[in-house]
């Protein structure tokens, strides 16, 4: 009985086979909505994972529960007027910039920070025999490596005796070590950065970092990148907070006739280090917890209004709010593509179930023929309902080729992170499936009551 059972259910399955591959052209029309359906699925899932893992990346890089601190160095120009009655009265306070000691205060004096950094960067050029390059000297503090997620490959991190004599001592990048070390070990060997000769005491390991990254982000590329003790670069590179008189004699020839043609030729970077007046470049402020960043940053914002007189000549932002922000916004574009792809599915169904009702409708005659030799209403209505999911999912494994290809073209050409997972492929299938199952239903059960009698008699 139970044999003979499942030879009316796998005579069903054929049936319905046979069925899809007569109306080959039908089937594939019908199959179409559920086509592009799945392939919206599978796109947009690939996407919001990409955008996933780029903000867990970037999160890495910028390090967790970070408030970033930067100057405000760009001033704007206007032609001086005569000054009014008004004007007169109002007094200008003085601010002495982004200073090392606003650093040791945050860190000193805010409840829930941890640490903060100060970075100094210098554009500079690289010497060692007789290979020359330019480059970026950093100064920093011992917990800035920490804070910036950077490993040590070989050697050691400054010593405590190091950076407080502010010895001439540097942790280099990779890429330095394999632009000016190339056949030896540089632990111990001098390398010159600008008119100063430094002892190498460590090397970073590789660290890529993409140009978007660099310039959306301002993550360092530390690969070319010299680190010295933040007490070494302001006694002996520079100080911005003193004016030296090597300063006096540069203000006063840039004050002569070549002036305009020398600023004409300069870079941005150079006419942003020539205007800046900071002692810092960037102070990084770690957070305990990730709870207190918003608490803690208000804190840090009136902490240097007030030790700035102020004057707000400075920036504060939070990265992991900016890559939150930018993940709810990638995470809104995701559900207006799952609504359209929910849409495309639905009508995929509704194709389904008229394509499945006409076809009831066509074979009334081959119903009553198999009711006559035995067969059920159950087996009836698996007929038809497999026939329904077997195009539904037809049109789901096409989808997901199709998924696949769109997700790779996007990556390529737009420029979007895309992966596709098999949780994605899993999705888009069982989906598929439903579909079949939910909008085939009706026009099975309706094939299956019909009366036998009726359908023999049909004409």
């Amino acid at each position: 009985m139970i044999s003979l059972r499942r030879a009316h259910l796998a005579f069903g399955a054929r049936t319905a086979l046979e069925a899809v591959r007569h109306n080959r052209l039908r089937a594939g029309l019908t199959s179409l909505g559920i086509l592009f359906g799945v392939a919206s699925v599978i796109a947009m899932l690939a996407i919001g994972k990409g955008a996933e893992r780029e903000i867990l990346e970037q999160m890495v890089l910028l390090g967790a529960n970070n408030v970033i601190i930067t100057p405000l160095t760009q001033q704007s120009e206007e032609q001086v007027k005569e000054p009014t009655a008004s004007q007169e009265k109002k007094v200008e306070r003085f601010s002495p910039g982004l200073t090392y000691l606003d650093a040791q205060a945050l860190s000193r004096d805010i409840p829930g920070v941890q640490t903060a950094a100060a970075e100094i960067v210098l554009n500079t050029s690289m010497t060692r025999e007789g290979r020359r390059r330019t480059g970026k000297v950093v100064g920093v503090d011992t917990t800035y490596f920490r804070l910036t997620n950077l490993e040590l490959g070989r050697g050691q991190w400054f010593t405590r005796d190091q950076v407080e004599r502010g010895l001439p001592v540097a942790v280099i990048g990779y890429g330095v070590r394999t632009r000016f070390f190339t056949s030896e070990d540089p632990i111990g060997r001098p390398i010159k950065v600008g008119d100063t000769w430094l002892t190498v005491v460590g090397v970073l390991t590789d660290r890529r970092v993409s140009d978007e990254a660099v310039s959306k982000l301002g993550v360092r590329d530390a690969n070319m990148d010299v680190y010295v003790p933040a007490r070494t670069m302001l006694l002996r590179f520079r100080d911005r907070a003193r004016v030296t008189q090597r300063d006096v004699e540069q203000a006063a020839s840039n004050d002569g006739n070549g002036d305009d043609d020398a600023q004409k030729t300069e870079t941005t970077e150079q006419h942003d280090e020539r205007v800046n007046h900071n002692q810092l470049d960037r102070i990084i402020v770690r957070v305990d917890n990730a709870a207190d960043v918003p608490g803690v940053t208000e804190l840090v914002r009136r902490t240097l209004l007030r030790r700035h007189n102020g004057v707000v000549d400075y920036e504060v932002s939070v990265p992991e709010l900016l890559l939150r922000q930018q993940q709810r916004t990638k995470n809104i574009f995701n559900v207006v593509l799952g609504a359209i792809a929910s849409i495309s599915l639905v009508v995929g169904g509704i194709g389904i179930m008229n394509i499945m009702l006409a076809s009831v409708l066509e074979r009334i005659r081959e119903i009553g023929v198999r009711r006559a030799v035995g067969a059920t209403q159950q087996e009836i209505l698996l007929q038809f309902l497999s026939e329904a999911v077997l195009i539904s999912v037809a049109g789901g494994l096409a989808g997901i080729i199709l998924g696949a290809a769109i997700s790779a073209g996007i990556e390529r050409f737009a420029g979007i992170n895309t992966i596709v997972s098999f949780l994605s492929v899993g999705i888009a299938f069982g989906v598929s499936f439903a579909v079949g199952v939910l909008f085939g239903i009706v026009p099975a059960q309706r094939a299956a009551r019909q009366d036998p009698v009726v359908c023999l008699r049909y004409e």
